[in-house]
């Protein structure tokens, strides 16, 4: 997680694009917070800059929603964190946003004049 300045070449997560990376990190198991935010950074090759001011209150959205549940554990540094599991109504709601941003994708590149053949 990072909470620096980003180089000109990070972008920082479009608003609505940090739950489905949550969901997604969460997919290969628990997770506190800062392990997920450096998750989504190492996955997109360090372009994508993860801030601590979206991330939590991400997580604070999802649990309300039920679509993930933390607990409290010790942190690979030995540190007391909240780590976080999907749930089955997560498990859903991946699946649904998966296929959400994937058209919002096809759509953006045929405007962008990017369209896969046969898009």
């Amino acid at each position: 997680m990072s909470t620096r300045e980003s180089p000109t070449d990070r972008v920082n997560l479009l608003q609505g694009t940090l739950d489905l990376l949550i969901l997604r990190m969460l997919l290969f198991g628990p997770q506190h917070g800062q392990g997920i935010a450096r998750a989504i950074e190492q996955q997109a090759a360090d372009s994508l800059l993860v801030d601590h001011g979206s991330l939590y209150p991400a997580l604070q959205r999802l649990e309300a929603r039920e679509w993930i549940s933390a607990s409290w554990g010790t942190s690979e540094n030995n540190r007391r964190a909240r780590f976080y599991t999907l749930t089955q109504a997560g498990r859903r709601q991946l699946t649904v946003e998966t296929r959400q941003w994937q058209r919002l994708a096809t759509a953006i590149a045929r405007i962008l004049g990017n369209a896969p053949e046969g898009a």
